[in-house]
């Protein structure tokens, strides 16, 4: 009777060991899906700052653009002015 028990205890041993390997596997990708999920969400953000600051620089360079197109076009008028009074005097 003896032995009896000790073959139960290696069988529920055996039990308890696959099930908590089965749930240890289980466990181990949920974590890795996690990671992974982190991972891409960071990488998401870096690429979204970096769309922001490429937007910024785009922005800055059609402003500035702009603004010596405007000056231009009044230095052009100033001549236009100019050329109009030379031909009256």
């Amino acid at each position: 009777m003896e032995n009896g028990y000790v073959i139960l205890g290696i069988i529920a041993l055996l039990f308890l060991s696959m099930y908590g390997y089965a749930y240890f596997s289980v466990a181990l990708e949920k974590i890795k899906a996690i990671r992974e999920k982190k991972r891409n969400v960071l990488k998401m953000e870096q690429r979204h700052q970096e769309s922001l600051k490429k937007q910024e620089l785009i922005d800055e360079k059609v402003r500035k653009f702009n603004e010596r197109k405007e000056e231009i076009q009044k230095e052009l008028m100033l001549l236009e002015k100019m050329k109009s009074r030379q031909r009256v005097g």
